[in-house]
């Protein structure tokens, strides 16, 4: 299972340990993933996903799944994410 965020495509970073002498040696900075079920009140179901703890509050702020998959870009999102936003404006389409 990879180590990336299902919804922003937020993954691992490189950088530096610094100790007090100043010496470096390389390091990783992993992203914060959570298992989360989010709720889509469109489909009327929870879907499972992986996402960072920055990704949970900015589905937070957009409104929940539905508000935050109108608004994202096809680029960052995962194979399954991208499924679950095609579902969600095909029913978005068909209930107007």
């Amino acid at each position: 299972m990879s180590r990336r965020c299902e919804l922003t495509g937020k993954g691992p970073m490189s950088g530096n340990n610094v100790s007090h002498a100043n010496n470096k040696t390389k390091r990783r900075f992993l992203p914060n993933l959570n298992d989360v079920t989010l709720q889509s009140e469109v489909l009327g179901r929870g879907i499972k996903f992986r996402i960072s703890a920055a990704a949970l509050r900015t589905v937070d702020h957009r409104g929940g799944l539905d508000g935050f998959m109108a608004k994202a870009k096809v680029d960052e999102l995962s194979d399954s994410a991208l499924k679950v936003k095609k579902e969600i404006a095909k029913a978005l389409a068909a209930a107007a």
